[in-house]
């Protein structure tokens, strides 16, 4: 009877283990979104080129869409508001594209990385957000 009891309690422990795995995998997977396509978001091909540089260049410390584990702040809606949140400069061309090129605090500069053509690119890309 005792051995019964026993067994019972192992196999309720392992059930709930399993359970508690599962809730957990389900609710990371709901975070995951799964990445659209530059014709899903409707990018013109400068965007498009933007987009395929931001991802090699910025995505490392700047999540386009949240700041979740990232070096940098979000860039989402960048260009949507008067004034850069960290920094307050205003929310412009030039001054991205400054920072861009320059840097800014902990961020590096990318003018010997960057072409203009890139930097446009990706200054029409980071529009999009």
């Amino acid at each position: 009877m005792e051995l019964l009891k026993s067994g019972r309690r192992r196999w309720i422990s392992w059930l709930s283990l399993c359970l508690c795995v599962s809730v957990v995998s389900l609710l990371l997977g709901c975070e995951a979104e799964r990445r659209k396509s530059d014709a899903e978001l409707g990018l013109n091909p400068q965007q498009a080129a933007g987009r395929h540089l931001y991802d090699r260049q910025c995505d490392r410390c700047h999540e386009p869409y949240s700041s979740r584990g990232k070096k940098g702040p979000s860039l989402q809606g960048v260009f949507k508001h008067q004034y850069l949140a960290v920094s307050g400069l205003p929310a412009n061309d030039e001054r991205v594209a400054e920072i861009i090129r320059d840097g800014r605090g902990k961020m590096q500069g990318f003018s010997q990385a960057l072409t203009q053509q890139q930097a446009d690119d990706l200054l029409a890309y980071l529009k999009t957000l």
